[in-house]
């Protein structure tokens, strides 16, 4: 009974995203459907963020590498695909050709991204606080700066994978929220799963857990690993929204954006980091008339809201569905 049940919420899922995204073209202007797409690949950055720095307690300033790499990883992949399919620039690909053409390419960008992930984190997650800081810092500039000097990549200017009118946008409601709502079910399980248990011990108390006969080093590697692919995904939507990736978009500042969405919804809180996702990229868009000033007022915001909640929104609680939705077990909700 649990998998029909399962399958059938799939697939009025799968029906509403589908619904919901024709529903956007067609009566929705380009301007909200791309604040609400950015609101989605948020979510997936901050939840991935908060596995590492939330829930397991170490302090990452590197996600935009392993942003960047899933970008230029799924960019690269979607491009050879295409033209080893025969398709163009004049000959596109139909709808559902090209989000499985995305699709393929994200798994190409989470695959390179966790691989990054484990680079870094075999390590680097010895360390702990600043230094740890300090070295993910280090690795996102020299990710940033290896794209920069690659020609083959487009160096500075960008990778358009050589098309004139840049990277196929193929970034939509359906493709984005799908994602979305798997990569944050698989990361809410880890996080409660006992290997979830095991990183918030690591949180709390290294030395104990390690003398309960935890592995942390290997704990803390499988922490950076899903959640520097998780962000890889969120690099790959970006990089099919924006129509080109340039290494100037995944600076230091893109990782603080990440880090302020995860303090603003509660660190170790899965629900707190969409919720802090969401507040980021609506407030920004909403604060875009006052120009000048933009910066300025989101940042008083910022400070206004930590002296205020300092644990954030959320704090470390998670947002639950109301009881009539819960699938009841043995007649108990």
């Amino acid at each position: 009974m649990i998998w029909t049940y399962r399958t059938a919420v799939s697939i009025a899922l799968i029906a509403a995203l589908f619904v919901i995204n024709w529903a956007l073209d067609a009566f929705v202007i380009e301007y909200v459907v791309r604040i609400i797409l950015q609101c989605g690949i948020n979510a997936i950055l901050a939840v991935g963020l908060n596995l590492i720095n939330g829930t397991t307690g170490q302090f990452s300033l590197g996600h935009a590498g392993f942003m960047a790499v899933g970008a230029y990883a799924t960019a690269f992949a979607v491009i050879h695909l295409e033209s080893g399919l025969g398709f163009s620039a004049s000959n596109i690909p139909a709808p559902w050709m090209q989000g499985l053409l995305l699709s393929v390419g994200l798994l190409f960008g989470a695959l390179f991204a966790g691989l990054a992930g484990l680079l870094v984190g075999a390590p680097s997650l010895r360390l702990r606080g600043d230094y740890l800081a300090i070295v993910t810092l280090g690795f996102a500039e020299i990710i940033r700066l290896i794209f920069t000097n690659t020609e083959a990549l487009g160096g500075a200017t960008g990778y358009s994978g050589g098309r004139p009118l840049g990277l196929p946008v193929y970034t939509n409601f359906f493709w984005v929220f799908l994602w979305a709502i798997l990569l944050i079910t698989l990361i809410g399980n880890f996080t409660f799963s006992s290997y979830g248990r095991a990183l918030r011990a690591i949180r709390e108390d290294e030395i104990a857990t390690e003398a309960l006969g935890i592995n942390t080093t290997r704990m803390k590697v499988l922490a950076s690993v899903i959640s520097a692919a998780a962000v890889g995904v969120a690099g790959g939507l970006f990089a099919h929204l924006m129509g080109t990736i340039r290494p100037d978009d995944f600076k230091m500042d893109r990782s603080v954006a990440m880090i302020v969405m995860i303090l603003i919804g509660g660190l170790g809180s899965v629900s707190g980091a969409i919720i802090g996702a969401i507040f980021v990229a609506v407030t920004l868009e909403a604060m875009r008339d006052i120009q000048q000033y933009r910066l300025l007022a989101y940042s008083l915001l910022l400070i206004g809201l930590m002296i205020a909640r300092p644990q954030g929104l959320l704090g470390s609680r998670e947002l639950r569905l109301p009881a009539f939705l819960r699938r009841k077990r043995g007649g108990a909700a």
